[in-house]
């Protein structure tokens, strides 16, 4: 299926554990151990397009006990996204995809991430999938991203706040 791509340009949010703050824009945690939207081994940078979304992102399976956050949010200028928030595609995006990885089978959304890198698309708009989302909570994850255009994703830290390692 050949998709059709867009241009991003906007601020997206960021919740992660502040053990990483110093490298928010790393993509290493997803390459470890794989997400929805990228096998193990390959960097993918999560982003929500509200503060709230990304946060509920975050706590996934701590929903009864906060858990300490940095949140970050980043300028956008990215060319080749696909938007399947409006866009019907042939996979389960919902899957339970970490208790497939976890029998030893590979995620349908594995295959779409297949099959959009093979169109070099950089980054997927989906809604999020987290527990208490709707619709109305997006996502975007990045695949390729640089501090410049066409793939721009900057963390917004003009008081240079972000500890370094």
């Amino acid at each position: 299926m050949k998709f059709k791509t867009i241009h991003y340009q906007g601020v997206v949010y960021r919740a992660h554990n502040p053990r990483w703050s110093y490298d928010p824009t790393s993509g290493k945690g997803a390459a470890r151990h794989g997400g929805r939207f990228n096998p193990r081994g390959a960097k993918a940078l999560y982003t929500s397009e509200d503060f709230n979304t990304a946060v509920l992102e975050a706590q996934q399976g701590f929903a009864l006990k906060f858990q300490p956050l940095t949140i970050c949010a980043y300028n956008i200028d990215c060319t080749d996204v696909v938007d399947l928030t409006t866009t019907p595609v042939p996979y389960d995006l919902g899957c339970a995809w970490e208790e497939l990885t976890d029998l030893g089978q590979r995620p349908p959304t594995w295959a779409l991430y297949d099959e959009l890198r093979a169109q070099a698309v950089s980054a997927v708009r989906v809604r999020s999938f987290a527990a208490n989302s709707t619709p109305a909570n997006i996502n975007i994850i990045f695949w390729d991203w640089a501090h410049t255009p066409p793939h721009k994703v900057v963390v917004i830290d003009d008081e240079k706040r972000l500890r370094k390692p």
